[in-house]
């Protein structure tokens, strides 16, 4: 029978018309729920008002006044592929929600909220998502080229759109072995490629020993040790002065980096590069070592270095043919090695006497010459049956002037751009300077001292000490000790807007090492940078770096998105991070309060703990968390 509403009134049945108002709300609530449209996946992130900002102590504009600038009009970015890399494009979109004011903002990676259930990830796909890199990996773009005689297959090629998925983890990953020990051992399940244990065994780079690889400091030129051989290489040629005069080293072909990971202990630091190549996972080898390395090559374009950067080029059987494309490969060393800087070059053609190592080393020696390149030191060490020769470039033009054929011609210097992104390779040498340039101070004076090429400005040798006054109370009384960072796990350092390297000089007592990274669109610092005795390279943040994932400790960007932001998509750029930090690992952000209201809710999604201090500083610490299929978080 039914119940008429006026008697429930009359008969006073109030608890029962209580619970019939409740399950009414609760049921409009879930019809209003369900009736929300499904996210989209394509919608472009917001993008900052430039106009807004309350700028941290150091200021983009304040870091780098005084410092020469780019010619932004002369970067150009490469074509890129309009196909993506096999499987690797994931999507993810957000919506920015508002920030907590307050001195320390703590918000775990469990504790996903309504704030962020607008951003959806993916895992990358395919053969080679656990060691994707996006530019190097882009196997549509790769298949289309003309030619591979250049080394072009193993040259940048990024996919666009860029991709927006998340690297998985290899199975059975671990924290990485902490420093010192890592130099010698690491885990055999964070870097599970044992090719080269069987490719290399005669030479002991790399054996596997139960769940380690184990690193005993062979190579193909070290037959009894790298120490041994970097031992006769400053017998040969005492003034080389490891860790004193020669500072900055580039290790070509360098294998697992074994030799630069043994200059460590002599205060010379080593940027070690190689292409990713059938030598598997050499650069991820050394990199899980925590030793300095990227992945690059010299095909058609230049390395991503300044002019006059390095103190000492190495090549030990780095199989580059420095004679072909009529030199232009060791005209690139010349570009990037300073004035009186060496040339080791450690291979057959050096100590042999076949047709064709005597064919090569004749070729050599027309081309060297040809450069003003003189030989200060040839040897043959009988106890490892090894040679080397030791070249030296001149301090100034003047030998170029003078010799009888202008071959190779003098580069034009107005035509010239200022930076090495996605430039072709030079077939000229760089004038050098009129008079003798002086070389940099003894390590470690070097770090402090005016650098060479810092502007000619008034000011500016007053702004690059304020600047290096400024990062070391800034790094001694806010980063070591405020940040909760602990640094005891922290070997492998990034600082992905570096300005003159005042980050990098003030972690400088610590044991860690930092590439610090000059954006192309910002003033040119990096010749700064090497000048003081640091490494570095140029990129630009809207592409992925050439680096495996996992290789990285720590981020720090200061002052470094608020300009990335108009030119690229954060959500890209936060890929990007995922892929290179370790699990464990930490990005440190000092920018404005609105550039952190908008990388918070992105980095909460990657399910990141994320603290906020001072409303200056976010920190970041990525976990192990990877989503298992399309996942709204």
């Amino acid at each position: 029978m039914a119940i008429e509403v006026a008697g429930i009134f009359k008969e006073r049945k109030y608890p029962f018309i209580f619970a019939f108002f409740l399950l009414l709300i609760f049921v409009t609530f879930l019809l209003i729920s369900n009736s929300q449209p499904p996210i989209s996946i394509t919608t472009q992130l917001t993008q900052p008002d430039p106009l807004s900002s309350t700028p941290p102590p150091v200021s983009s504009a304040s870091r780098h006044s005084s410092i020469l600038s780019n010619n932004e009009s002369a970067i150009t970015n490469p074509p890129v592929s309009s196909s993506s890399n096999d499987g690797s494009p994931s999507a993810s979109t957000r919506s920015v929600a508002g920030t907590d004011n307050g001195e320390r903002v703590e918000i775990g990676a469990a504790a996903a909220d309504e704030e962020d259930d607008q951003v959806v990830w993916e895992l990358c796909k395919g053969p080679m998502a656990v060691d994707y890199i996006p530019c190097l990996d882009n196997m549509n773009a790769i298949k289309k080229l003309r030619s591979r005689r250049h080394m072009e297959h193993r040259e940048r090629h990024c996919p666009d759109p860029n991709p927006r998925c998340l690297v998985p983890l290899p199975d059975g990953y671990k924290v990485p072995v902490p420093w010192p020990k890592s130099r010698d051992m690491i885990w055999y399940s964070n870097v599970p490629h044992p090719k080269l244990v069987e490719y290399k065994k005669d030479q002991r780079w790399v054996v596997k020993q139960d769940d380690y690889f184990i690193f005993p400091g062979g190579g193909t030129q070290f037959k009894n040790g790298v120490n041994h051989y970097i031992d006769s290489i400053e017998k040969t040629l005492p003034v080389i002065g490891w860790g004193k005069k020669t500072r900055v080293i580039l290790d070509v072909g360098c294998g697992v980096a074994s030799f630069g990971g043994s200059l460590l202990d002599r205060n010379v630091i080593t940027m070690s590069f190689a292409p990713k190549d059938e030598h598997e996972a050499q650069i991820q080898f050394a990199l899980e070592r925590g030793i300095p390395a990227t992945l690059s090559v010299i095909g058609t374009q230049k390395l991503t270095f300044p002019d006059n950067a390095y103190d000492l080029i190495h090549c030990a059987r780095c199989r580059v043919h420095w004679d072909a494309d009529g030199g232009k490969p060791l005209m690139e060393l010349n570009r990037i090695l300073r004035p009186g800087g060496y040339f080791i070059w450690s291979a057959t053609p050096v100590y042999r006497d076949d047709d064709r190592d005597k064919n090569v080393w004749k070729s050599m020696v027309a081309l060297t010459e040809s450069m003003c390149w003189s030989v200060v030191a040839k040897t043959y060490f009988d106890s490892s049956q090894i040679g080397l020769v030791i070249y030296q470039k001149p301090v100034s033009s003047t030998c170029y002037q003078n010799r009888k054929k202008s071959e190779p011609p003098l580069c034009d210097q107005a035509s010239r751009r200022n930076i090495s992104w996605y430039a072709p390779l030079d077939s000229c040498l760089v004038p050098l300077p009129g008079d003798s340039p002086k070389w940099p101070s003894s390590w470690p004076e070097r770090l402090g001292d005016k650098p060479r090429s810092l502007s000619a400005e008034v000011d500016a040798e007053e702004t690059f000490k304020g600047d290096t006054t400024h990062w070391s109370a800034l790094v001694s009384e806010v980063y070591l000790g405020g940040l909760g960072i602990n640094w005891s796990s922290v070997r492998n350092v990034m600082d992905m807007n570096a300005g003159y390297g005042g980050f990098a000089a003030a972690l400088i007592n610590q044991p860690l090492w930092v590439m610090n990274v000059v954006p192309i669109h910002e003033p040119d610092t990096l010749p700064v940078i090497f000048d003081r005795g640091l490494i570095g390279i140029y990129h630009d943040w809207c592409e992925s770096l050439n680096t495996y994932p996992r290789t990285y400790d720590l981020l720090h960007a200061s002052s470094l998105f608020k300009n990335l932001t108009k030119r690229c998509d954060l959500i890209e750029v936060a890929a990007e991070m995922d892929r290179i930090l370790r699990p464990g690992g930490y990005l440190v952000v000092q920018d404005t309060i609105e550039i952190i209201t908008e990388l918070k809710p992105v980095l909460k999604s990657l399910h990141w703990l994320i603290n906020v201090h001072q409303d200056q500083f976010l920190v970041g610490k990525k976990d192990f968390w990877r989503p298992d299929a399309k996942i709204r978080v």
